[in-house]
């Protein structure tokens, strides 16, 4: 059996790229595989900043005969629905194609019957194609070239079974070198087994596997922030992003200038961060140390000396602008740059940063009883809360936004509530992020995801699709997230009312309608992370509540009501008396105790009457009324066992279906059940 490398060197792949890449890369080559029946074994998929690369074995010197047999659309179809089938297929019309007889229609049918070949012959036709259309979120030409990459494409390493797979691409020759670290080791290096291939490149100054860098940075990091007696802030996304800048990471410790200590920490985090790649240290006492962590490519037999020297001095002239912009902005309250909001442009149809804060005020008060919350506090801070956008410090630094508002408020002798409420209004960012640390905080956090998602329902902005360029998922998700995780109830529906209202909207109630089954489709993907069905959601969404505490209870009580034996069997029956019912002519709901010949349907009839309708808004009272349910599991059985709906005796006959539409109006009380799979 062979094995097989493939390397793809070029220019630096940015490092957001490199996982999906070196991804699509080990599927483009599996896919190909698989079409013939061919499984390789060890499998390996590499990225580094210049290359990424696949190694396999397990693989044979000839592939089989490949039979196929691929459906296509139907003869009716659209024609561009056929020319994109053939040319998908290599062909430029229909004379190869069969048509086979379906049930749904006559449909195309291709007929694939390949002869086996040297796998090296497979893959040397195959390579090239599948090099010039790989998917880069971002790609270039470069020189006279047609090639498009993610960077300037110099070599190609491809070798099987120890020899080299020979293909041409746009002038690059496929072969068996590649080349190690730029600076430390640039000369080439020859490769023609997938075993030799990690081991060189190591020796010549390239961890090509991301994982090892990640943890050589992570190790090294922290050694070297022990030795000062601290420890580092811990930033998984940024250990994979600098693992992602390096082809060997050299961790290095340098110094803050203590001048700049009494900066705020975030904004000594952000620019370490987001502009330089730096990573923070706090000390025992949880305070922001004067070092940072810099992540060099080499090493130097200074020991980095230069190196951190030189950072040291880059981080000093950005910290120099934030002082200057934190000392300037607070010259100025956040009171007095309100006039400034009026400049500042929200969305083209939807007024401006001012206006949106002015509309913010007034949902403060209508949600104010629905929080523990000071309500003057509330409504100053969703007064203040984007005053801060228009400061020095968030146009330089706008991932500071609302952090800066909160300082600036505590500047200004506003209540603590106020600054801590400006300061969280934005969460929560992400699925993972905390929600706002106080009620004011949550408050405005929620009046202003309400203002913002009722705003582009009203000019019919939605999401479509994979689009959305407004984050309105993630608002509609922090709008859930707020509600359920703090326990608020309240009417959403009335609220996004009040809303567009304040938007000046027509058809409130329609546009209500829609955001609210848009938040539907949201809280089903919320549940789903927490092991609720989508057609749970669904079932207890369909009677069209819309306190969010409410129907999320319902769903996750619903949902253990189900796994239980009572639950499934009751579903069951629900089922089979809904199928019986729909097959009726007529359902007049009119159930003649008279007519109740039989004991077990009159057991059946009994437990229904004992269900009183329920107000599901008492949380308590739902559990009661699914015990409720749980009890009509042995008359429901009884009945099923021993009675036959369709007597021969019209009006018995007519009685029972009026007997199991009324089992199934009790049960449509507490879900849909007929929307659960």
């Amino acid at each position: 059996m062979s094995d097989f490398i493939l390397e793809l060197y070029s220019e630096e792949i940015p490092a957001g790229m490199q996982a999906r890449a070196m991804a699509d890369l080990q599927n483009h080559i599996i896919g190909f595989l698989a079409a013939f029946d061919v499984v390789p074994s060890n499998v390996q998929s590499h990225s580094a900043p210049q290359r990424i690369a696949l190694s396999m074995d397990g693989l044979p010197e000839n592939l089989p005969d490949r039979h196929e047999q691929k459906k296509g659309p139907r003869l009716d179809a659209p024609e561009k629905a056929i020319e994109g089938f053939l040319r998908a297929n290599g062909l430029e019309n229909t004379d190869a194609l069969s048509v086979e007889e379906h049930p749904k229609g006559a449909f195309y049918v291709l007929e694939v019957n390949q002869k086996g070949q040297p796998l090296r012959q497979a893959l040397a036709a195959f390579l090239p194609e599948m090099i010039a259309t790989f998917a880069w979120p971002k790609s270039m030409r470069w020189g006279s070239g047609s090639l498009r990459w993610v960077r300037p494409l110099r070599a190609i390493l491809c070798c099987l079974d120890g020899a080299i797979v020979p293909f041409e691409i746009d002038g690059i020759v496929s072969g068996n070198v590649t080349y190690g670290h730029r600076f430390m080791a640039p000369e080439p290096i020859v490769i023609e087994r997938a075993s030799e291939y990690l081991a060189a490149l190591e020796k010549a100054y390239v961890l090509a596997d991301p994982a090892i860098r990640q943890a050589m940075i992570a190790e090294v990091a922290t050694q070297l922030v022990e030795q000062v007696g601290g420890q580092l802030v811990e930033d998984a996304g940024l250990i994979s992003e600098t693992a992602g800048l390096v082809e060997w990471p050299v961790p290095l410790l340098g110094k803050i200038d203590a001048e700049f200590m009494d900066v705020p920490e975030e904004v000594l985090i952000s620019v370490m961060r987001t502009h330089q790649k730096y990573f923070a240290l706090r000390g025992k006492d949880s305070k922001l140390m004067p070092y940072f962590i810099t992540v060099s490519n080499m090493q130097t037999a200074d020991q980095g000396a230069k190196i951190i020297a030189g950072n040291e001095r880059v981080l000093r002239a950005r910290l120099s602008d934030g002082r200057f912009f934190w000392d300037q902005d607070r010259k100025q309250s956040l009171e007095s740059r309100l006039p400034d909001l009026e400049k500042v442009t929200f969305q083209a149809r939807l007024g401006t940063v001012r206006q949106k804060s002015d509309r913010l005020v007034h949902l403060a008060e209508t949600l104010a009883a629905a929080f523990a919350a000071d309500v003057a506090h509330a409504q100053k801070a969703a007064h203040l809360c984007k005053a801060d956008l228009v400061s020095g410090m968030v146009y330089e630094f706008p991932e500071l936004q609302g952090i800066m508002g909160g300082y600036y408020a505590n500047h200004d002798g506003l209540d603590a509530a106020v600054g801590a409420a400006i300061r969280d209004h934005y969460k929560p960012l992400g699925p993972g992020d905390a929600l706002p640390a106080t009620a004011e905080g949550q408050l405005v956090a929620l009046a202003d995801k309400i203002d913002t998602l009722t705003g582009f329902w009203s000019i019919d902005e939605k999401p479509t699709g994979s689009k959305d360029p407004y984050a309105l998922r993630r608002a509609a998700l922090g709008v859930i997230r707020i509600l359920q995780e703090g326990q608020v109830r309240l009417s959403l529906k009335h609220v996004f009312a009040q809303a567009l209202a304040l938007h000046g909207s027509d058809n409130i109630d329609t546009l209500s309608d829609d955001l609210m089954n848009f938040v539907g489709d949201r809280l089903k993907v919320y549940l789903r992370d927490r092991g609720l069905s989508h057609d749970i959601v669904s079932a207890v969404f369909a009677d069209g509540g819309d306190d969010l505490v409410v129907l999320i209870s319902r769903a996750e009580k619903l949902a253990a009501f189900l796994a239980s034996d009572d639950g499934g069997n009751l579903l069951a029956a629900y089922r089979r008396a809904q199928g019986i019912c729909a097959k009726a002519e007529k359902l007049n709901g009119d159930i003649q105790s008279k007519l109740l010949v039989e004991s077990s349907e009159q057991e059946l009839h009994q437990a229904i009457n004992s269900l009183d309708a329920a107000d599901f808004t008492n949380l308590a009272a739902y559990d009661d009324y699914l015990n409720g349910l749980a009890t009509l599991r042995a008359p429901v059985d009884g009945f099923f066992d021993a009675v036959m709906v369709n007597d021969d005796n019209a009006d018995i006959r007519q009685n029972r279906l009026n007997l199991l539409q009324a089992l199934l109006d009790k049960m449509r009380q507490a879900a849909a059940f007929e929307l659960i799979e």
